[in-house]
């Protein structure tokens, strides 16, 4: 299949439109914005071939018996190639989403909801079909014209895929990133996929049109320029300049952790401000001397690696400015911390209660925030908890806490 050398970032893509773009973060770290906005994702690693995972395509089919694909029930196999129909290749831009209310609410939802799971929100759980969640990255862009620019942003998208790839496409119309299923103005995407979300009867089907009102989107020509809305005024990366009539307010959140989650933000954070940020602004400088910038892919790539970076930095800030440390409590009480050994129908394991952004499940560090360590936490040896899923529901045994 044909590549597309040279495929616009979503942060090129985004600016084209006349946004001005923060970020990125990498995937699972939370933008700290709170106004409406667009967001977009993109991979690290282009490829020609979609790099789906059919370990998490069979749990989805698993977890959701009434998926069905062209009328009848689907092998992974099968599922897996359907959805690799609709990879553009070579493209970095997967995902363009939007939030009339608070991006840092709207990418929490699309970092939390499984695949095939209707709630928080399902826009984008496509992306969970990836093999490599940790190449994703989120740029977002501040604006109250949120569902005019999402519009306009996959349009964009649209108009850079070359006609050369295009005709090779099976399902070229309507165009739209890897896991866009519909566009705002109500164009869907025929995957064959019905009943592929966990929803009651009265739910429409995945990629089938619903009847649903949509409001008539606004000429791009009723909104003011970019320069002078109020997400366009910038006094550096990631500064954000007064709007006129007031600035909004932005209080922030508690960050739980535990000590040794704070001593391995501080590493990191010491290491990329002192050695990594330096070596960047090197590159930077040196891929500048090469000329053209318009035509100079190191420098491109230079600026994107720096733009990551400090994107990083300003999250580890942000991190630790707001880091509660919890420790102590009541001996034998599971708590932030806590190591719990367990038994689940009759095999014993072990786990560590963390922080949100420590968690690591294959690891065996499991957020305090997600369902298993809600249940567990204020618990003691002895207990018996039932963990509820929308999936499933487990009893786990309390062995031993420490």
């Amino acid at each position: 299949m044909a590549s597309t050398p040279g495929a616009p970032s979503a942060a090129d893509l985004l600016r084209s439109i006349g946004l001005s773009v923060d970020g990125p973060v990498r995937w699972g770290s939370l933008p700290n914005a709170r106004i409406p906005g667009i967001v977009a994702v993109e991979t690290t690693k282009p490829s020609d071939a979609a790099p789906t995972d059919i370990v998490a395509i069979r749990g989805w089919l698993e977890r959701v018996p009434s998926l069905h694909l062209d009328g009848e029930r689907p092998t992974p196999t099968q599922l897996d190639k359907r959805l690799s129909e609709f990879w553009v290749p070579s493209q970095r831009l997967l995902y363009v989403g939007r939030s009339d209310k608070s991006l840092g609410a709207r990418v929490r939802a699309l970092y939390s909801t499984e695949l095939g799971h209707r709630r928080p929100h399902p826009g984008g759980h496509w992306l969970k079909a990836l093999r490599e969640l940790s190449s994703l990255v989120v740029w977002w862009a501040e604006t109250d014209a949120a569902e005019e620019y999402e519009d306009e942003a996959l349009s964009a998208f649209a108009a850079s895929i070359p006609e050369a790839v295009r005709d090779v496409l099976r399902h070229p119309e309507p165009l739209l990133p890897w896991a866009n299923l519909e566009s705002p103005s109500g164009a869907h995407r025929e995957t064959g996929l019905t009943g592929s979300l966990l929803a009651n009867d009265t739910d429409a089907p995945a990629g089938a049109a619903k009847p649903v009102a949509r409001r008539t989107l606004k000429p791009a020509t009723t909104r003011r320029p970019a320069a002078s809305r109020p997400s366009a005024t910038r006094s550096g990366s990631g500064a954000r300049g007064s709007a006129a009539g007031g600035s909004r307010s932005r209080a922030e959140v508690s960050t739980q952790m535990t000590a040794d989650g704070l001593a391995a933000l501080e590493a990191e954070l010491t290491l990329l401000v002192t050695e990594k940020r330096p070596e960047v602004i090197e590159r930077v400088k040196l891929a500048r001397e090469l000329g053209d910038l318009r035509e100079n892919a190191d420098y491109e790539a230079a600026r994107n690696e720096q733009a990551f970076l400090e994107g990083r930095i300003r999250e580890l800030e942000r991190r630790r400015r707001t880091a509660l440390v919890i420790s102590g409590g009541v001996e034998g009480v599971i708590v932030v911390g806590s190591t719990v050994r367990y038994e689940v129908d009759g095999e014993a394991d072990e786990l560590r209660i963390v922080g949100s952004t420590e968690a690591d499940p294959m690891t065996g560090r499991i957020s305090q925030a997600s369902p298993v360590g809600k249940a567990l936490l204020g618990r003691r040896a002895g207990d018996q908890v039932v963990v509820r899923t929308p999936a499933a529901e487990t009893r786990y045994r309390i062995l031993e806490v420490r």
